[in-house]
């Protein structure tokens, strides 16, 4: 992004925002450039967002037609046929999101996503994909992570109540205030691939049951040459059967990944809007953080359940070689707070990794709060 600073009318329309993050901030955020895909609910929420946060461009791909399903979630089209007859999901939601900020240039780009050349995207700061599946994820980032610039790369899908984000943001830098003084930080994010590769026996106990619910869905869409969210009830035998075979290629207990969820994934083909506004305000949240370079990014998993309000940040990874002694820190932090009428109960899982040459030796810090307890105990 070039030096160019804010114009004397961005400085007025983006002044109270550049109170909380400051000019630098706004001046990255206005000059950013970011790609979407899969025009559903979720993404229109978080598309309302960065609009609104004043990023210079959004690019808008889809060329599905406006159907009943989308229209229950997606308030960027209005349930009047003479106004999208004729257009892509993408022209309407265009048409609205230049509405909400003038000075934010929004555009559509058509054609299969997938089809697109490596260099194209790297005409972005940010890449934001939703209805895609498994192979179509893991062939855009990898697309993302060839380009010699970092391309800040992420997934988003809502199932009925349940929602995940992926974020992968290659080897990144950025900084954050601590007391009085401003910490350089780095952290290096794995691959949809390599992410999603890791065995599942090598994860904590007390990882999200989403986690493996959506992958168990994920494989089975994939499997059935099905599009995401083209599942029904009907499924359920199939889905059973493909749980039962993973479960036991990767050493982990069925119950791990209980049939009611399975269920709720099957049946939630359609979004809600409260889910659809809080899985759209996080993700909203995290890419204006990686393209202003302040504050700490979700590192790499975000879960949602509405059933029990909790959001759950998962960090999975590639374990570390064994060669050397891991002495393991883990603080978890409590968030909790309420939006579009749920209460969110965020954890917060930071693992500090520090290698000796001595044997190993694993210290699990206490929770401050009671209610915590039981993701302490999972690696304890």
């Amino acid at each position: 992004m070039n030096g160019e600073e804010l114009t004397e009318q961005e400085t007025a329309l983006y002044d109270r925002q550049i109170r909380v993050w400051g000019a630098d901030a706004q001046r990255r955020l206005s000059k950013s450039h970011i790609l979407v895909y899969g025009m559903k609910g979720t993404v229109a929420e978080f598309c309302k967002n960065i609009v609104l946060a004043g990023v210079g461009s959004v690019t808008l791909v889809d060329d599905r037609e406006v159907t009943e399903e989308v229209l229950s979630a997606n308030f960027l089209i209005l349930p009047d046929e003479n106004l999208y007859h004729g257009k892509t999901l993408a022209e309407v939601c265009c048409d609205s999101l230049k509405e909400f900020n003038p000075m934010v240039h929004v555009s559509v780009e058509k054609g299969d996503i997938s089809t697109f050349g490596v260099e194209f995207f790297g005409k972005f700061d940010a890449v934001v994909i939703s209805c895609c599946s498994l192979a179509k994820k893991k062939l855009i980032n990898q697309k993302c992570r060839k380009l010699p610039k970092r391309v800040a790369f992420y997934t988003v899908d809502c199932r009925g109540s349940c929602g995940e984000i992926f974020v992968d943001l290659k080897d990144y830098k950025y900084s954050k205030k601590k007391l009085e003084e401003t910490v350089e930080c780095q952290l290096e994010f794995p691959s949809f691939e390599d992410t999603i590769s890791v065995p599942w026996k090598a994860l904590p106990k007390r990882v999200s049951k989403l986690y493996f619910a959506m992958r168990v869905i994920e494989q089975f869409e994939g499997a059935e040459g099905r599009n995401p969210g083209e599942t029904s009830i009907a499924d359920l035998p199939g889905v059973l059967k493909l749980r039962k075979e993973l479960c036991e290629t990767n050493s982990v207990n069925e119950s791990q990944i209980p049939d009611a969820l399975l269920e709720r994934l099957l049946i939630g083909t359609s979004e809600y809007p409260p889910v659809c506004a809080i899985i759209g305000g996080i993700l909203g949240q995290e890419v204006i953080k990686a393209i202003s370079g302040k504050g700490d990014p979700l590192k790499n998993f975000f879960f949602f359940d509405a059933m029990d309000g909790k959001g759950l940040i998962e960090d999975i990874s590639e374990p570390k070689p064994t060669l050397e002694t891991t002495v393991l820190l883990m603080n978890h932090d409590l968030w909790k707070f309420n939006a579009g009428g749920f209460s969110i109960l965020l954890i917060f899982t930071h693992v500090a990794r520090v290698w000796t040459l001595g044997s190993m030796m694993k210290m699990n810090l206490k929770s401050h709060c009671r209610r915590c307890s039981d993701v302490v105990a999972g690696h304890s």
